[in-house]
């Protein structure tokens, strides 16, 4: 069987695609925790292409606490961009096809059309910064890669604002929830369905796509939906951002056009709130 390495294989995505791969039987997939897996330490990782000489790298370790990242450029550079160089540069070297995990982040948020993969990047946080210059490294180091932007990710697996809201909505009669920050969720079992329909297909579409699930909402919204659709009477009281300021800005407009990974790779792309009732079935509910 033909290995793929899984980086950051027992985070929230890494589980969906333990999840979504369990039954495949043309691939071995090796997931690998922080410690087994140190994408910043080469020496390792050399020696991990060269024992398993792997067809395709999943690249889903990152450093991801957005405000903590204000007060740790470095670490959250060395982590989204050196360790993502490092893959990439392993991966040209190994003939390995390398699929990269990115955000809405990179983008200022201030428009309103539908982001594409051409709009220019333009971060307001470290966070978003970092993972930037990670898609850069890896686009100038190899040329066999899928990145794959994604937002406003959960599942049944890690934490993430959907188990969150159901957490606090189990002992709270009211919430409240920004308002004014627009986007798309994404189920991130989903997301790994893409990633294997990529491998599986054996596509050399290779470049920079957007996936997030279909349509448009807010942090609002989306918590209301998650109480509606879970049967919990919570009450949610709209907050502007203003009202819940937080250490890192956010994009106030993320909404990502899905066109080419339509086009370029076949993907259907189901709609946010089927994606939603899927996962809360998963958990329960």
């Amino acid at each position: 069987m033909k290995n793929i390495l899984v980086f950051g294989g027992v985070g929230q995505l890494g589980q969906c695609i333990q999840k979504a791969s369990a039954s495949s039987e043309q691939f071995n997939f090796i997931y690998l925790d922080e410690v087994k897996g140190n994408i910043l330490d080469n020496s390792l990782l050399s020696d991990l292409f060269e024992e398993y000489k792997p067809v395709y790298i999943i690249n889903c370790a990152a450093y991801t606490a957005v405000d903590k990242a204000e007060d740790e450029l470095e670490l959250s550079r060395k982590i989204n961009a050196t360790g993502a160089e490092n893959l990439a540069n392993l991966s040209e070297q190994f003939g390995s096809t390398m699929i990269h995990i990115s955000t809405d982040f990179v983008f200022e948020g201030n428009q309103t059309g539908l982001l594409t993969e051409e709009d220019i990047a333009k971060p307001v946080g470290v966070y978003g910064l970092t993972k930037l210059e990670g898609e850069v490294a890896i686009q100038k180091a190899a040329h066999k890669y899928f990145i794959l932007r994604t937002s406003w990710l959960y599942s049944e697996f890690a934490n993430n604002f959907v188990k969150t809201m159901l957490r606090l909505g189990a002992d709270r009669p009211e919430l409240g929830v920004i308002v004014d920050q627009v986007g798309s969720p994404t189920y991130a079992v989903d997301l790994a369905k893409v990633i294997l329909q990529i491998i599986e297909s054996g596509s050399e579409a290779y470049g920079l796509y957007h996936y997030s699930n279909e349509g448009v909402t807010s942090w609002y919204d989306f918590a209301s939906t998650i109480f509606e659709l879970a049967g919990l009477k919570v009450k949610v009281k709209a907050l502007k951002t203003s009202e819940y300021p937080t250490k890192a800005r956010r994009p106030f407009y993320s909404v990502m056009d899905k066109t080419k990974v339509k086009q370029n790779l076949g993907v259907e792309v189901p709609y946010w709130r089927d994606s939603l009732k899927t996962c809360l079935v998963e958990l329960g509910y």
